[in-house]
């Protein structure tokens, strides 16, 4: 199995969520949250997925309203930048794989390498766009609710359960809903409800947008300005599935490959317990065989 991170949404819940005395705290909470899910999940292959660029221009070209809300306004520069720069080192340092491509996002790298993944994947995000590659029985997403210890696992029964649509069906309600945390609108007067009605009773957006004949109140929603933010949107929302990258072994580490860059991060910032604790999870799961290996 190939478990998948999405870096940047995971340090940014340990960095708020781990109290700010702890020396290099969101570093510190990342690296507790990696040994759990390795001792818990138990992968053949780990990979780290980063942002290259967290709002690439592919899609702010179509749609500048994409994430314009996050754009700085001030002169504040961003507390998580600094020790997201010291995490990549010490995981590449560590021999873990840490993988980008510029001018892309980390769901996109994931969508990737999960398409040119022949086995099992399991992708651990707080980004629900991901959702949108779940494939019974082979891709599933593991969403964390409460940093770690609690991930709700979702897979297509989870999302009928959740949306009361179908398992595959997730980008296109999206889509309509919209997302406020990317800056999407969505089809102005359509809401939860209304996006998975439309999906249940159509089955796609583009069933949808193909209909011939609409109730008079969606008739209205659904206007040239929305079915052009729509055209615009399906073209550039979607996790990206061919990022050309070269796909790394993604073997759990065995050994450090820089072990005088993990020693002096480790005294630098006090993370010498984190560290052992990943490198013991690393060596009990590399040590185990069985199915869920």
């Amino acid at each position: 199995m190939l478990l998948l991170i999405d870096y940047s949404s995971l340090l940014y819940r340990a960095f708020f969520s781990v109290p700010d005395t702890v020396p290099m705290h969101g570093v510190h909470g990342f690296l507790a949250m990696l040994a759990r899910l390795v001792l818990d999940l138990r992968p053949r292959r780990l990979a780290i997925a980063v942002d290259e660029d967290w709002r690439p221009a592919f899609r702010t070209a179509v749609l500048p309203c994409y994430k314009a809300h996050r754009v700085a306004t001030d002169d504040e520069p961003d507390p998580v930048a600094p020790q997201e720069a010291l995490g990549r080192e010490l995981l590449a340092a560590l021999g873990v794989a840490v993988v980008g491509a510029p001018g892309f996002e980390a769901e996109d790298v994931i969508a990737t390498m999960t398409a040119r993944t022949r086995g099992r994947v399991e992708i651990v995000s707080g980004d629900r766009d991901l959702f949108a590659l779940v494939r019974d029985p082979r891709v599933r997403v593991r969403y964390p609710q409460k940093g770690v210890r609690e991930l709700l696992t979702v897979d297509e029964a989870e999302i009928t359960r959740r949306y009361g649509i179908p398992g595959r069906a997730y980008l296109d309600f999206a889509l309509l809903r919209g997302d406020p945390s990317d800056g999407l609108p969505g089809v102005a007067g359509i809401g939860e409800k209304t996006a998975a009605a439309l999906i249940r009773e159509h089955g796609s957006l583009t069933q949808l947008l193909g209909a011939s004949t609409l109730p008079a109140p969606i008739a209205r929603r659904m206007d040239a300005a929305a079915r052009a933010y729509l055209d615009a949107a399906r073209r550039v929302i979607p996790p990206v599935a061919t990022v050309p990258l070269t796909m790394p072994a993604a073997t759990l580490p065995r050994a450090a490959s820089s072990p005088r860059t993990v020693s002096r991060i480790a005294a630098a910032h006090r993370l010498q317990g984190q560290i052992d604790r990943l490198r013991e999870a690393f060596d009990e799961v590399s040590r185990r065989t069985g199915p869920r290996a």
